[in-house]
């Protein structure tokens, strides 16, 4: 049962409290799913015509091919394609909106916003090629927004952004034919190639797939984190805290949960009112207590400093405390189950996008031009609904934990190299003479299957005592915060002696929070820093680093997932994406696609096992690049 997969204190306290007042969470609904459909699990389902759904017997028992004629492989191959297109639209269409917003911003058309690193601003102008002189900084700001939106509708050439790439990866991928051109035309050509009676060459599908899922990574998810850098402030590490216990039985609490900073930035300002504040006072609570869920939490903490009430699987049960007035909610990873979990407390739950409706929930259209006044409005159900608040069901979880998280491409140059002297050239060294073995992105989801997150910190834990540094970001982050690895002592604590070395020297955590994770962005351009400072390889598929996403759940999961390998890198699933009903299709992106692109999959769930595989993976390409030996001599038989 799932539920024995829980190690956080504070869900065990308040599932506990759920169970006994008959209230279901995704635990529940997860465990009356069981047994899940064996042939879905495998990917050899297909639903794409009205002649099925057909499904490929895995024993040869059965049916061997779909009413057309289509095999496992074709099948599997078209649903992975699919699913990551969407994934890849959900990112980009994330950076649409951006877009629209910098606009809207140059025309004097929106409220409450600004431009907070007009620093950046004047550097990605210059990527897209906008002359930026004698010209104000809200005229750049327009020029971008509609050079960014050209992105989106081109049909032939580059995306500007895949520039940033070594040569080696561009020619990689030209050779391949998996450039991509426009973002909104590789997601709709990878639909229409999946359509019944198109694309049955599962290794033509897997070429599309990736080229779709680069329009995601060099595309739409890194123009999203650049262009939120520029109207909300590139972040700085800062100090926060996380998990319920940041939850105030004697404030208004409001929970912001979803993905656009458009509007948690305005109404983490908005929550500073005066006028609201005294409304508060005049209620009986002493403030306004704003907290995030998901990855609207990473936003308003890497660069406000908020604290996080929780990741994916706690958005239940922070309503499940009794302490929430107000949760408002814009797109992606909302589940119904809020609206649910509402309807047995006080808590009002409000929608603000058209995208994604929910029955039963208020919605308040959010836009630019009115932006403060809406987040006032908002707040300002919050306070009066306080009120009724039954104080006699408020079951708040005294776990929280603080961390350091704000950590981006751009200002670890400082922290690695000090601020007149900035450079990756320390951590490329202590790669090559062994202190640090090599660089993990640990990120992703939380996943019923796997608890809520112990997954990524049991693998997390392992490669830190390995002398790996890790990057995160989203849930997975938000979960190792909430374990305490997002602290500098945690070097003290739990790192090998070489990474406990080099982080006491620089005063950093042994693990990074980056952000969101639309900001997985921010690791490729760091790892595209470390070739330009040398000594550890002339590409990404020979730098010694290696990503996992263990409790995966989300469809931009597959994609984020698809842009790393790709880019050329080991990437390890928990469970595997539903393609293993074809043995064919899997042993191709899990072991031949390596030869060709520098990247590969593999779907290892125990964390220790996957953690394993990763330090042997880092430890093959450290041997290729003929790298000092470790000072940690341990040594991982390549599993992978």
């Amino acid at each position: 049962m799932s539920r024995k997969k829980l190690q956080d204190k504070a869900n065990i306290k308040v599932l506990a409290a759920a169970k006994k007042a008959g209230i279901d969470t995704v635990w529940d609904r997860f465990e009356a799913q069981q047994p899940q459909c064996g042939f879905g699990m495998l990917g050899i389902c297909c639903r794409m015509c009205n002649m099925g759904p057909c499904r490929i017997d895995p024993f040869g028992e059965g049916p061997s091919k779909g009413a057309c004629g289509a095999t496992a492989d074709t099948i599997a191959a078209r649903d992975m394609a699919r699913a990551t297109a969407a994934g890849s639209a959900s990112h980009s269409d994330h950076a649409r909106d951006l877009a629209l917003t910098l606009i809207a911003l140059g025309k004097g058309q929106t409220q409450g916003y600004s431009i907070r690193d007009p620093i950046k601003l004047k550097i990605i102008a210059g990527e897209f090629g906008i002359d930026i002189k004698d010209k104000k900084e809200i005229d750049i700001a327009r020029q971008l927004g509609e050079k960014v939106l050209e992105e989106f509708g081109k049909q032939e050439g580059e995306l500007i952004l895949t520039k940033r790439a070594p040569k080696k990866q561009q020619d990689i991928w030209r050779s391949m034919n998996i450039t991509p051109r426009g973002i909104d035309r590789e997601v709709v050509e990878t639909l229409s190639r999946t359509h019944e009676g198109m694309d049955q060459d599962y290794k033509n599908l897997v070429q599309t797939t990736m080229r779709v899922a680069l329009a995601d990574g060099w595309g739409g998810s890194m123009i999203a984190t650049e262009l939120s850098d520029i109207l909300f402030g590139s972040p700085q590490p800062i100090r926060a805290r996380a998990n319920l216990g940041v939850l105030k039985e004697d404030e208004v609490n409001i929970i912001i949960h979803g993905h656009e900073p458009t509007l948690s930035d305005v109404i983490v300002t908005a929550a500073q009112d005066k006028e609201l504040l005294e409304l508060a006072k005049s209620e009986g609570a002493k403030g306004i207590n704003v907290a995030g869920i998901c990855c609207t939490a990473n936003e308003i903490l890497v660069r406000r400093g908020l604290p996080v009430a929780g990741n994916f699987l706690q958005q239940e049960l922070a309503i499940l405390t009794g302490a929430i007035e107000l949760m408002v909610v814009d797109i992606q990873c909302i589940m119904p189950g809020v609206a649910q979990a509402a309807k047995h407390f006080h808590t009002k739950v409000i929608s603000t996008s058209p995208k994604a409706a929910i029955p039963g929930v208020e919605g308040i259209a959010f836009h630019e031009d009115k932006a403060l006044d809406t987040a006032k409005e908002i707040i300002k159900l919050a306070v009066e609904n306080y009120k009724r608040r039954d104080r006699s069901r408020v079951n708040i979880p005294k776990e929280s934990m603080e961390l350091v998280a704000g950590f981006t491409a751009e200002n670890i140059f400082y922290h690695l190299g000090g601020r007149f002297r900035g450079s990756y050239k320390p951590l490329n060294e202590n790669i090559i003479n062994g202190r640090i073995r090599g660089v993990a992105g640990v990120v992703g989801c939380d996943n019923p299957k796997m608890g809520s997150g112990a997954y990524h910190v049991a693998l997390v834990k392992e490669l830190i005592k390995n002398d790996c540094l890790v990057v995160q970001t989203g849930c997975a982050a938000i979960e190792c915060g909430k374990e305490g690895l997002l602290r500098p002592e945690t070097a003290y604590e739990m790192a090998g002696d070489g990474l406990k070395e080099v982080c006491k020297a620089v005063g950093i955590p042994p693990v990074l929070h980056a952000g969101s994770c639309v900001d997985n962005t921010r690791i490729l351009i760091a790892c595209c820093e470390m070739v330009k400072e040398g000594g550890i390889g002339t590409s990404l598929d020979e730098l010694p680093i290696a990503g996992a996403a263990l409790e995966w759940m989300a469809e931009k999961a597959m994609a984020i997932g698809w842009y790393f390998v790709a880019s050329g890198a080991l990437v390890v699933f928990g469970t595997p994406m539903r393609v293993t009903g074809s043995q064919a299709l899997t042993d191709y992106i899990t072991k031949d696609l390596e030869q060709t692109v520098g990247g590969k999959w593999a779907f290892i769930e125990n964390p220790i096992d996957a953690a394993h595989a990763m330090l042997a993976h880092i430890d093959k390409k450290r041997k290729a690049l003929k790298l000092q030996p470790m000072l940690n001599k341990q040594a991982f038989p390549v599993g992978v």
